[in-house]
């Protein structure tokens, strides 16, 4: 039953990491390109890329929570002695540090950015205009960093993973 219950643990954490890593992959090489080619405008692009944005972070508050239940699993099975599958140190400070940076994207950074966008999308005075989206992209700017900075973290937690398995 703990083999079932670590193979179980271990898909889960792939399929959360796959949505981690590939689900902003897929934005930024596939969605954010076919918005502004496509979309008839700044305004209306920026709104569905907002929206879009937003799905993917409801989806990696979704994959964390499968992240922590897996590694809480596993460590749990480790220390009764049901399964060779230790957590290793790495894997919860990168954990860690990924589900702190989602929260400061999903909670504080995106909200305002999406603020500062409507803002700037409801100005029709050019000096107005100009100064809302100035605010805008200097908010937009370390969130965009958190978020590559995110997948970069993810792509560690995969590679520990995958290291942990090849060792056995």
């Amino acid at each position: 039953m703990a083999n079932r219950g670590l193979i179980v643990c271990i898909m889960l954490e792939l399929l959360a990491l796959t949505v981690w890593i590939g689900g902003l992959l897929v934005l930024v090489a596939a969605v954010i390109p076919a918005v502004f080619n496509t979309f008839g405008g700044q305004d209306s692009g920026g709104f569905f890329l907002t929206r879009a944005f937003e799905g993917y972070n409801r989806l990696v508050l979704g994959a964390g929570v499968l992240l922590m239940v897996g590694i809480f699993w596993r460590a749990w099975l480790s220390r009764q002695g049901l399964a060779a599958c230790p957590v290793s140190r790495t894997e919860w400070l990168v954990l860690g540090g990924m589900l702190l940076i989602a929260g400061v994207i999903t909670f504080v950074l995106h909200p305002q950015a999406a603020a500062l966008q409507a803002q700037a999308f409801a100005s029709k005075e050019g000096e107005v205009r100009k100064a809302a989206f100035e605010a805008f992209f200097h908010l937009h700017k370390p969130d965009r960093i958190l978020y590559m900075e995110n997948v970069g973290l993810g792509v560690v937690l995969l590679a520990d993973r995958d290291r942990s398995w090849v060792g056995r």
